[in-house]
């Protein structure tokens, strides 16, 4: 009782938490509610934290809905008019990035297992780990069982066996229960062998990461459209063979450089580290370079990013695979001009090369379907899902693309490697005694791939709006507008947003809109608006989302306007700052749209994209332009007739 009630008579008692909350495992994105009663005298009051202690925005009910996308920790305080408080106990949203197609569509929250055993062979005298995991509602609890009988100490979702002996061998399973009921995992066989008894091993990676980047939109140089898509899908199938993807687009030379650094550092021995690139670039003395999107006309080698550089960083890392994937020209430049001052790389194992073209050749770009995409990455996104090494793969994209009449006698794959090991992009990944390192690689590839929470807001005239993003590259996010509660007064409901700062649209041109509109589309999700921001690298501060709400007043029949803003801090890579050597801005010598909101997604074509109808149609993807003063490449601007399978090629301006 507070002194101030008792001067007052007043009998107070204490804030007391009758139910507590209670922890849960969920899917990625899946909205929980979690909840707590208190009692006490008075009007109560909440307040929810986050693991950081920090306040959840908002959150001043006994009831919180959340939506995580990652594990984090909640708790609750509960305190009256009278200084009385009470402090919940915390709690574990638990977030498994699995796939949930195994729960039933009414779910109430009973067990239902994500992860089940694997059965392995295990040497005698090495570690033996068996895990699983279920979604549940509460939080589920473990008990491991061999043969049929409970193991003691065997009650979380992993189990950890030191040194396997002959008895460490049989049929393991895995009971998860909570209380609305119980389920069984499937049953896992444990083979324990003598080490001379067993097969060769497989290759494994201790992680996969890989940087991907795509220049399209040049400020002094002939634009492109292939990189848009092709990137996208080439990061959607590393993803499935277990790789940290961070894929971005436009980017400056020193953002590019900067991105490779951060690339480089989360390479370590038994990693696997892929770089690909798709823009323009040349090639000098046997050296590459990449074009990037602010490079002047004439450029330089300064003014651009040295592809055995990029190279050097990989193999001082020691990562158990390296593999640099080009999909540029290597048409040969000024041989005048100073090149990068770059050593020979060192005698390394396990790196590969994969260059689109030969040497003082162009590649190519195309139409296909309606869709743009480089010829040497349409053959590489055929068969880079496949169990097979890494140069038998790119010997397969190199065979198609040989067979494709569009390039025959103008393009062709080249292969390079010091491959020691059958390493292949499918070899599976153990982590076992790589904990530490794969946690602090996990926590820097999340800080370029944090999107921000799903929030709903509730607006005077009563319409809820739901806010949304998702992420189409690691620097190009999509925020979703949709009216979920239409409200008591209004009717004829529109949203619209708008950013602050205004981030460019690099889609925004003819031909290029139509392609990621169709990738916007499919995670919709019913949105009634859209906005599509890119450049986040140039993100300086934080980012403000305004959500405009038009309506019609029910009473008065008059069109009504309101507002909410919302601070979304530094979403994906902007928190990295890419960005270091000047403030956010147009790049040079190009004006740069402000963003827009997309409210109905256009269906019809621009002039300009009704080349797009053409089968097959390619374009060079030029490396350079012809300068007036003559020390640019020679420019490749025949124009042959189209037919009969005769590749055009775009003359330069």
């Amino acid at each position: 009782m507070t002194e101030n009630s008792k001067r007052s008579g007043v009998m107070i008692g204490d804030v007391v938490i009758v139910r507590q909350p209670v922890s849960v495992c969920v899917p990625k994105n899946y909205e929980v509610v979690l909840s707590l009663r208190a009692e006490g005298s008075g009007v109560l009051s909440y307040q929810w934290f986050t693991t950081t202690e920090q306040e959840v925005p908002g959150a001043t009910q006994p009831d919180l809905r959340v939506a995580p996308s990652e594990t984090c920790l909640y708790v609750c305080r509960v305190h009256d008019q009278f200084f009385n408080c009470a402090i919940s106990d915390w709690i574990r949203v638990k977030v498994l990035d699995v796939a949930p197609s195994g729960l039933p569509q009414a779910w109430q929250g009973e067990p239902c297992v994500a992860l089940h055993p694997v059965s392995q062979q295990v040497p005698e005298g090495r570690s033996l780990t068996l895990r699983c995991a279920a979604f549940a509602v509460p939080a589920p609890q473990y008990q491991w069982y061999r043969n049929g009988l409970l193991l003691e100490g065997g009650s979380t979702g992993t189990l950890q066996v030191d040194c396997t002996a002959a008895e460490h061998a049989g049929w393991y399973l895995c009971s998860v229960s909570n209380v609305l009921g119980e389920t069984w995992t499937k049953a896992a066989n444990v083979d324990i062998v003598a080490a001379d008894k067993l097969p060769l091993r497989t290759p494994t990676a201790t992680d996969k990461v890989a940087l991907l980047i795509g220049n399209l939109n040049y400020a002094h140089h002939p634009g492109l459209m292939a990189p848009t898509m092709d990137v996208h899908e080439l990061a959607n199938l590393l993803r499935q063979l277990g790789f940290r993807v961070v894929s971005l687009l436009d980017l400056s030379r020193d953002q590019m450089q900067a991105a490779i650094d951060e690339f480089t550092q989360l390479l370590d021995r038994g990693v696997y580290g892929l770089f690909y690139y798709a823009g323009h670039g040349y090639e000098r003395s046997g050296r590459n370079y990449l074009v990037a999107v602010d490079a002047p006309q004439p450029y330089r080698p300064q003014d651009c990013v040295c592809v055995q550089r990029v190279m050097h960083g990989m193999q001082h890392r020691c990562s158990a695979l390296s593999v640099v994937l080009l999909d540029t020209c290597r048409k040969w430049y000024n041989q005048n001009c100073n090149q990068s001052e770059i050593l020979p790389l060192e005698p390394s194992g396990n790196t590969v090369y994969g260059y689109a073209t030969c040497e003082d050749a162009e590649a190519f770009e195309m139409q296909d379907g309606g869709k743009s995409t480089g010829i040497f990455t349409k053959y590489l996104n055929k068969h880079i899902l496949k169990p097979e090494r890494v140069t038998h793969v790119l010997e397969k994209v190199s065979e198609d693309l040989g067979r494709d009449p569009l390039v025959t006698g103008k393009q062709a794959v080249e292969i390079k490697h010091t491959l020691k090991e059958p390493r292949s992009l499918t070899d599976p990944v153990r982590t076992s005694g790589h904990t530490r390192e794969l946690r602090l690689r996990d926590a820097c590839w999340k800080q370029a791939n944090k999107l921000p929470r799903k929030m709903r807001l509730l607006f005077r005239c009563g319409v809820e709006v739901e806010v949304s993003f998702s992420a189409l590259f690691s620097n190009v996010m999509v925020v979703f507008g949709a009216v979920r509660t239409p409200g008591a007064r209004a009717e004829d409901c529109t949203l619209t947003l708008r950013s602050s700062p205004a981030m460019e649209d690099i889609f925004s041109g003819p031909g290029r809109s139509e392609e990621i509109d169709s990738l916007i589309l499919s995670k919709s999700e019913n949105a009634d608006c859209t906005l599509r921001l890119c450049a986040l690298q140039k993100l300086q501060g934080s980012l403000l989302i305004e959500v405009e709400l038009h309506y019609t007043h029910l009473e008065s029949r008059q069109r009504l306007k309101e507002s909410r803003q919302l601070d979304v801090g530094k979403p994906l890579v902007a928190s990295c700052k890419l960005d270091r050597s000047r403030p956010a801005g147009p790049a040079r010598g190009r004006r740069e749209p402000p963003a827009r909101s997309l409210g109905n997604l256009p269906s019809g074509k621009t002039p300009g994209q009704r080349v797009a109808d053409a089968p097959c149609r390619p374009s060079t993807r030029k490396a350079e332009v012809k300068a007036a003063h003559g020390n640019e490449p020679e420019e490749n601007d025949e124009t042959e007739m189209w037919g009969s399978g005769a590749l055009t090629s775009s003359p330069g301006p």
